[in-house]
């Protein structure tokens, strides 16, 4: 069996390094290919030395992009590649557009799709990545579903039961991996003069946060709310796109807030772990810290990871500061005591075991 893995995000490389580790542990025929969606290889190198994972035997380079200038990229790029290489199956994680390029590509194709990380569901096709997930579900003929939640929205949408398999998320083989690693590797919070426990984490990203001036100008606000009653400091890894925007709405950041350049994976798993609370807008970090037993605040309105906000340790806070500011004060008075939803650290093995069974 000849499996190709395609990612293309920083979040991709780190929620597929399980199953590329079971790869290459079991010296499956594979191939890696790296779309280049956000950055290119070269920015994401580090990742892969980080994780300790090989080379990509494929970039296509696609680069930024509207949505479908980027998906027609993959799509064109990642058929050559299926057409000389013809593999058995296309594995593909998450919501972006290198998966729903992939999926559409294998499946014009004739070749079997393999989604990791399905029946996520956020309920608002406001969201590209709702599209996205929505229509790469459809097309795959694997759907590994991180909880039995998952599960029920796939069957739900007709999917047939046969199809599905419930495998925890990857994202917590990624994490205890990795934790202990990051710990005696990385000296990131004696480099910043960090205290454990003493310091917010923030990120954001999400096109209908920073895109959206008033959005963006509220969180600006609530920052400067936090600050000012806990006076803590507010670590910020930037995201291009956010930096961007702050310089073109003319947002200057407030006191307390410390802008970083993004971290890389060990560095900011550290900096998960050790924050007193994070606030963020992506999902994978709403998973990490609730493995990592951190109280998350969640800049969104919704979110398809319903799972974290049932432990109590994760709130949907939107961007108004008063919710922020509430959904901190909150999190912060629960105790971090709560079971981790999402899956024991071994579904990247379980997802290779479901596609050589099938074979």
């Amino acid at each position: 069996m000849h499996v190709a893995v395609v990612l293309g995000t920083r979040p991709e490389i780190i929620k597929m390094s399980p199953i590329i580790r079971y790869c290459e542990e079991l010296d499956l025929d594979y191939s890696l290919i790296h779309t280049g969606q956000h950055y290119s290889y070269e920015m994401d190198a580090a990742f892969f030395h980080d994780l300790e994972l090989p080379k990509p035997g494929h970039k296509l380079n696609v680069g930024s992009g509207t949505h479908a200038e980027q998906t027609g990229k993959i799509m064109v790029g990642l058929e050559r590649i299926l057409i000389h290489d013809r593999p058995d199956v296309v594995l593909v994680q998450g919501d972006t557009n290198t998966v729903l390029g992939s999926a559409l590509s294998a499946a014009k194709l004739n070749v079997d799709v393999g989604h990791v990380e399905a029946g996520l569901r956020s309920w608002d096709r406001t969201m590209p990545e709702e599209i996205n997930r929505i229509l790469t579900d459809h097309l795959s003929r694997y759907l590994f579903a991180p909880t039995e939640k998952a599960r029920t929205n796939l069957l739900q949408e007709g999917i047939d039961g046969e199809k599905i398999r419930v495998t925890g998320n990857t994202v917590v083989d990624a994490v205890l991996q990795n934790i202990e690693i990051a710990e005696q590797r990385s000296h990131i919070l004696h480099d910043l003069d960090l205290e454990p426990g003493k310091y917010f984490l923030l990120t954001a990203h999400r096109q209908e946060n920073v895109d959206d001036r008033a959005k963006l100008e509220n969180l600006i606000v609530a920052m400067q709310d936090l600050y000012s009653i806990y006076g803590l400091p507010i670590l910020f890894p930037a995201h291009p796109r956010t930096l961007k925007r702050l310089n073109e709405f003319g947002l200057p950041v407030p006191e307390g807030v410390y802008v970083l350049e993004p971290q890389g994976y060990l560095e900011f798993l550290l900096l998960e772990k050790s924050a007193r609370a994070i606030l963020t807008d992506s999902g994978g970090i709403q998973e990490e810290a609730c493995i990592l037993h951190v109280p998350c605040i969640t800049l969104r309105e919704n979110t398809e990871r319903p799972e974290a906000l049932d432990t109590g340790g994760n709130i949907l806070a939107g961007t108004e500061p008063k919710r922020i500011l509430q959904a901190v004060s909150t999190t912060l008075s629960t105790e971090a005591t709560w079971m981790n939803p999402f899956g024991d650290g071994q579904s990247g093995k379980r997802i290779i075991e479901v596609l050589l069974s099938d074979r």
